[in-house]
């Protein structure tokens, strides 16, 4: 059985293996040019993480500021599965930051260390964007926009705002904050203190410290010291990482397609700046 496994291991002398996984960037988005965690990426590596029969745990090293509910909750859901079918136990550490998805996913794991300076939290939802109804006005641009469903293009940026728009999308949010907040209360447990869920829950992050004192997290840990300490100087590590294609090395993948036609790469180079700049300002909130 595999939990017998490292009792084996220190019989025969064999060192402790801890699987290591990156989990750095966005969480779930799509664009040209844009390296993002979803489940489709991290399938295949969290299976060559936790099967292997000779791991003696898996580690997740994570920075990100989050963004797709359902991508954090697939990848998190495998990483429980996983953990389950294999009987090894999972270990998170943060590094700059897990917030929102990110701290989402840092809850599969069995314990959580952090850096006291990192940043943790930010259990909520948020949409953002922009109205563009009056600088169209101001232009002298026509907008034109047809639906079937008279509630189509709900929040559509170049139409007035509605307020029973508003109250849709706010009724979404509260659905997926709670199924957040249920998650991170299943998964913490009695490490969470009570008196401080009104606060924790309000979609505010804080430094690794204030994390430990709440419960968030276990406590200050890095991954080679911690799971040394816990397994052993002679443990090993084997880092599994997420490879691009050899196009995608040489930054070819997204201009594919786009040879020969000029009006393409510069629509090509646009969409990649916006993906540039959404990410920045997914970062940006947190001061990073």
């Amino acid at each position: 059985m595999a939990w017998f496994d490292p009792i084996v291991d220190r019989i025969r002398g064999r060192p402790p293996i801890v699987s290591v996984v990156p989990l750095r960037g966005i969480i779930g988005g799509l664009g040209p040019g844009r390296r993002t965690l979803n489940l489709d990426g991290l399938a295949p590596i969290l299976e060559a993480a936790f099967r292997p029969k000779h791991v003696t745990a898996v580690a997740l090293v994570i920075n990100s500021p989050g963004g797709s509910p359902v991508q954090s909750d697939l990848i998190a859901s495998r990483v429980r599965d996983l953990s389950a079918e294999t009987r090894k136990p999972v270990v998170a550490f943060v590094e700059d930051l897990a917030a929102s998805g990110g701290y989402w996913i840092a809850c599969a794991a069995d314990e959580i260390f952090v850096n006291p300076a990192s940043i943790v939290g930010s259990i909520g939802v948020v949409t953002s964007g922009f109205g563009f109804v009056d600088a169209i006005e101001k232009l002298g641009i026509e907008r034109r926009l047809y639906t079937a469903g008279t509630r189509k293009a709900l929040l559509d940026p170049f139409s007035p705002e509605k307020e029973e728009d508003v109250a849709h999308l706010k009724t979404i949010h509260r659905e997926l904050h709670a199924l957040y907040i249920d998650w991170v209360r299943e998964r913490r447990g009695d490490a969470l203190k009570p008196d401080d869920e009104p606060e924790m829950f309000e979609g505010k992050f804080w430094t690794g410290q204030r994390g430990i004192e709440l419960g968030l997290v276990d406590g200050p840990g890095e991954v080679r010291r911690t799971m040394r300490g816990r397994y052993g100087d002679k443990t090993r590590f084997r880092v599994l990482r997420q490879r691009r294609s050899l196009l995608g090395r040489f930054g070819i993948e997204s201009r594919m397609g786009t040879v020969g036609s000029a009006d393409l790469a510069a629509a090509d180079w646009a969409a990649g700046l916006v993906t540039a700049l959404d990410d920045r300002a997914h970062w940006a909130r947190f001061g990073l």
